[in-house]
């Protein structure tokens, strides 16, 4: 198993901000202890989650699923606990500076799992048996960090392993099933079979169509087909036990906002961002529009820039292609960021057992221990064959979209941290600075130059209104204040999506209770801080060194990067 690690660049001159996790300086009398405990809590989620082991490059796991069962989710609660109480045990004085931000970190992202476990609880609230089936299969079809014969064998494993994960989603469920999951879960198991097929179709070339793997991995598809058919007769006949009330309500939702950790920010505070930010994008748009033809309306310049599209969805990749490529040379030659050695990003349409919930593009990182590993850039053709789809593939979007998940949104974010050694870090989930790193990118970008055009920036705001709606509907939707028709009435109105992306995009927020507002909380964050160390360091201050100090620090919370700009998390100091 090779970790592919890279040495974090020199920041250069900037202050503080550069200097990050280079020296590791004396170790303290404790470090030893804390690493054998975030390594057995790393081996303990490699054999809980398999699909995220196959994520992260440890292929040990990759012939299984989860164990699903009520009884081993409620075994894992314990185990956290339990972990959790380990650290609180853990004297901070006796670490070294980074094992002891470190153990901060595990301590927060111990306790927002939990809290998922707990209160949220999900997993008994939803089956979601397609996403985990879908990713594993997903992850080993795409990725070739092995050859196709092995990566198939252990296909094999997983579809076969399928039947069980499905019926213990079954049994799991409680009485608080939301019906809207069950629906989105139906149209998901629909589109599996013929990922199956696509499957053991490439099997046939490999193996040979008479060899025993074919076979077996006929029989197991075959068998998971079955399965899949009794799941989604099973969710049809029951959606009636299922109800609309998704939200976790106000005092649960200030709850989690408040384990977010994000600056002290509170729920009504995020929501006037949000308020704030939408009617700045707009009036920023429309000021946009009357500089393109003051003669036309909004409308109709947004419609003509939404027009400009390639013929078809073909033509669009190689357009997304290409717009990466100069988004990512543009980079280099500004100096905005370095660059981590080797990275690679390959441009993939969208699996179909995804488009429902991901109807524009999404980002895979990465795996952090595969050898030559590099990112996925998954791009949507449309939702449910939408006619007029191509159209928020326009160009200005493209291009847009481009510097958001690739370069230097988060490919490079999340190819950068994945070279950091820190197991602690691996595990923690920050939204805000990943998600708001790459809105973050959009307005940098276009501050040194790129894509700047007018048609270009009615898109960039076009997209900053899409996430402060984001923002809106996060905090009124999960303390309860508006229900999905409502919430889908206002994405369409503000955005100009068409009603099938708006309707894929509010399902999905539906059960992500938060992490929508991340996009462009994030970014807002993100401005905050880059201008506090300015006026900190003065004329220390060096962009490429703010963005790298925070770019090779891991996916840290924005609270925590800005500590790291500090000075802490370092042995050097």
């Amino acid at each position: 198993m090779t970790t592919g690690l890279a040495s974090p660049p020199d920041a250069g001159d900037a202050g503080d901000a550069g200097d990050g996790d280079r020296t590791e300086g004396p170790r303290g009398p404790l470090d030893d202890q804390f690493e054998v405990l975030i390594k057995r809590r790393f081996d303990e989620l490699v054999k809980r989650y398999p699909v995220f082991a196959t994520f992260l490059g440890v292929h040990s796991e990759d012939g299984r699923l989860s164990d699903s069962s009520r009884e081993a989710t409620e075994h894992s609660i314990v185990d956290d606990r339990h972990f959790l109480a380990d650290l609180d045990l853990l004297d901070p004085e006796g670490l070294s500076p980074r094992m002891r931000f470190d153990r901060e970190l595990a301590i927060h992202g111990t306790r927002r799992g939990l809290f998922d476990l707990e209160e949220h609880r999900l997993w008994e609230r939803r089956a979601s048996a397609m996403d985990e089936i879908g990713d594993g299969l997903f992850l080993l079809f795409a990725r070739d960090f092995a050859p196709l014969q092995e990566r198939l064998s252990s296909m094999t494993s997983r579809l076969e392993a399928a039947p069980e994960l499905m019926r213990q989603h079954r049994e799991r469920v409680g009485h608080r099933r939301v019906r809207l999951w069950d629906e989105i879960e139906i149209r998901t198991a629909a589109s599996m079979p013929g990922f199956f097929d696509e499957i053991t179709a490439a099997a046939a070339d490999a193996w040979g169509i008479d060899s025993p793997e074919q076979a077996r991995l006929l029989q197991a598809s075959e068998e998971a087909k079955a399965a899949v058919a009794v799941y989604t007769a099973w969710l049809r006949d029951t959606l009636d036990q299922g109800d609309d009330d998704f939200a976790l309500g106000r005092e649960r939702y200030d709850r989690l906002v408040e384990l977010r950790e994000f600056d002290g920010l509170t729920s009504d505070e995020i929501l006037t961002i949000g308020e704030q930010q939408l009617a700045a994008h707009k009036a920023a748009r429309a000021e946009v529009a009357r500089s393109i033809d003051a003669d036309a309306t909004e409308a109709e310049v947004l419609a003509r820039v939404k027009a400009d599209h390639p013929a078809d969805f073909d033509a669009a990749l190689e357009a997304y292609r290409e717009s990466m490529a100069r988004a990512r040379q543009h980079v280099i030659d500004r100096d905005l960021a370095t660059l981590p050695e080797g990275e690679n990003l390959a441009v993939v349409p969208t699996p179909p057992y995804l488009r429902n919930v991901l109807p524009f593009a999404a980002y895979f990182a990465p795996a952090r221990f595969d050898p030559d590993s590099g990112g996925m850039y998954l791009v949507t053709p449309s939702v449910d064959g939408e006619p007029r789809a191509m159209l928020e593939h326009n160009r200005a979007s493209i291009s847009n979209t481009s510097i958001h998940e690739a370069y230097p949104g988060h490919h490079v974010q999340l190819a950068t941290a994945m070279r950091h050694p820190s197991l602690a870090r691996l595990l923690v989930d920050a939204p805000e600075f990943v998600e708001g790193w790459g809105m973050y990118s959009e307005q940098m970008m276009r501050e040194q130059g790129f894509d700047d055009s007018p048609e270009h920036l009615l898109i960039l705001h076009t997209d900053a209104i899409w996430r402060a709606a984001r923002i809106i509907l996060d905090v009124r939707m999960h303390r309860g204040d508006i229900d999905v028709p409502e919430a889908i009435d206002l994405l369409v109105e503000h955005t100009g999506f068409e009603r099938a992306n708006a309707t894929a995009e509010v399902h999905r927020y539906t059960s992500t209770p938060t992490y929508q507002v991340s996009y462009l909380l994030g970014k807002v964050m993100l401005l905050r801080l880059r201008e506090d160390e300015q006026r900190r360091l003065g004329d220390r201050f060096s962009l490429k060194a703010f963005h790298d100090a925070m770019l090779y620090a891991g996916s840290l919370p924005i609270s925590y990067q800005r500590r790291v700009l500090a000075g802490e998390g370092s042995n050097g100091r």
